[in-house]
């Protein structure tokens, strides 16, 4: 990266009295940020929102399409306008890809690119104005794996509750980067080789949101399913002949080692849900959730072949049925990505067909973006916008009706759903195990908060005013132990 767009000033700052944070992009970087705003709450700094004047602005960026990249560059705009004083500190993945961007949006910005990230912690300790002394004092930095709760980004074409609702759970991040090198992907150079985190570190933050009063954790990372302990001995296009530990003896231990009560996994491909993570599932006794999310992407094989994917549209569905063999009651979601170069009619005719025959749970759709540097962007018959928001559109579709399905083969069932946020209307609002959204009214008897309560619910009916979300009856509730930490003033662009 040139030396003049990496800009971190000698002389330490006046102590900050405040802090915002601004937060783009995937489950890792919000993990993130809120061990960074974790670090300010301990340090006595408020949080205030990013619109009101701050002494510091953290803005974490994202560059999974180009949309992302232009949202990231506006963040740091709106930042400078909002505190025309404050030390603005931007990182992540946009700014690993194209510092000099950012540097002409605002030279006084400081960068900090991902693969300087190891030093986030030390620089956000001097920004808000820390000496030597009180730096050996204070108390334990918090670490950047991320065992907190978020806040969540709607992902584009999810028109869902989720951004809104997500506190209770807590991420913990237990692997970064990736080395897959899909053709239209700039995550593997904006976020480096695929790296786990030590299994001790992951208890440690497993344990401290257990402490924290969470009842769910989300184990997240770039690419999960390569876990492996911090070693192993690589195969065939990436494969792991051995390793130290993998993804599912990560969730054994967890089990083992730890009362967590519901474990999920953020995302995984499909070539990596193996016999020993689905016997994880069977014998966990319900703590591991019915809730797999695999990408997709298309469901041409030709197609997927430029795109550089590790397996065929019917080695996709093969793993889609051994999950719904092993797994009762489990429900898969899908990412699809539409437009990709050389995507004709017949191909995405072939993926619409292979939507509907599998009967996905939940469905992600996503426009092709061209990111610079990715092999996609050389390849010929790119697809034009106007085709791609038709196709987009047709599958949103899709996907609002399975999402419909999902709750009419729920009706008249149980579903153990954990309490997040209450509605206008008196109701407390919820993820069942299978992570469909579930709307129930608290009982006579009970306590004005049901925040973090897990209760055993019936489910009546759909719910008219929500596409997807299910209407409850609470059967029985198990309070939560304690109260979560307030929510963190931190938005999600």
């Amino acid at each position: 990266m040139p030396a003049d767009t990496h800009v971190l000033a000698e002389a330490p700052p006046a102590s900050a009295r405040n802090a915002s944070i601004v937060n783009l992009g995937c489950k890792v970087n919000q993990a993130e940020m809120e061990a960074a705003a974790r670090l300010f709450r301990a340090r006595g700094v408020r949080l205030v929102r990013p619109s009101d004047p701050a002494d510091v602005v953290l803005v974490n960026t994202c560059t999974v399409t180009g949309v992302a990249d232009e949202k990231s560059r506006a963040a740091v705009r709106r930042a400078r306008r909002a505190s025309p004083d404050a030390e603005i500190l931007v990182t992540g993945c946009s700014v690993q890809v194209a510092p000099e961007m950012f540097a002409a949006v605002d030279p006084t910005a400081r960068l900090l690119p991902n693969d300087a990230k190891g030093g986030l912690v030390a620089e956000l300790e001097r920004l808000v104005g820390l000496d030597d002394r009180d730096a050996r004092t204070a108390e334990p930095l918090p670490t950047l794996t991320g065992a907190e709760p978020v806040t969540a980004v709607a992902v584009e074409g999810a028109d869902d509750e989720r951004a809104s609702i997500e506190r209770t759970r807590a991420f913990v991040k237990v692997q970064d980067g990736c080395s897959f090198y899909c053709t239209y992907c700039i995550i593997p150079r904006a976020r480096g080789a695929e790296r786990s985190l030590p299994p001790d570190a992951i208890l440690a933050d497993v344990r401290r949101a257990l402490a924290e009063g969470h009842r769910e954790i989300v184990l997240t990372g770039i690419n999960v399913g390569t876990y492996d302990g911090g070693w192993s001995e690589r195969g065939f296009r990436g494969s792991h002949v051995r390793s130290a530990l993998t993804l599912a003896g990560l969730i054994r231990r967890l089990l083992a080692e730890t009362d967590i009560e519901r474990i999920r996994l953020s995302s995984i491909e499909p070539q990596h849900v193996d016999d020993a993570l689905l016997d994880t599932w069977r014998a966990s006794d319900g703590r591991c959730l019915p809730h797999f999310h695999l990408p997709l992407q298309s469901a041409d094989d030709g197609v997927l072949r430029r795109m550089g994917r590790r397996y065929t549209s019917a080695e996709y569905a093969a793993t889609v049925g051994r999950i719904r063999t092993a797994v009762r009651g489990a429900a898969v979601h899908a990412d699809v990505i539409v437009g990709f170069p050389t995507e004709d009619e017949t191909a995405f005719e072939a993926t619409v067909d292979f939507v509907r025959e599998l009967e996905f749970d939940g469905l992600h759709v996503f426009r092709y973006s061209q990111r610079p540097g990715t092999a996609a962007t050389r390849m010929a018959g790119h697809v034009d916008e106007r085709v791609k928001k038709r196709r987009a559109a047709r599958l949103l579709e899709l996907g609002a009706a399975a999402r419909a399905r999902r709750v009419t083969t729920r009706r008249g069932g149980r579903a153990f759903v954990l309490l997040e946020t209450p509605l206008p209307d008196g109701r407390w609002l919820g993820h069942a195990e299978d992570d469909m959204l579930v709307a129930v009214m608290p009982r006579p008897d009970d306590p004005p908060s049901l925040e973090n309560a897990l209760a055993d619910v019936t489910v009546v009916d759909a719910d008219p005013a929500v596409l997807g979300r299910a209407v409850g009856r609470i059967d029985d509730l198990r309070l939560a132990s304690r109260r979560l930490p307030r929510r963190l003033a931190m938005v999600g662009a």
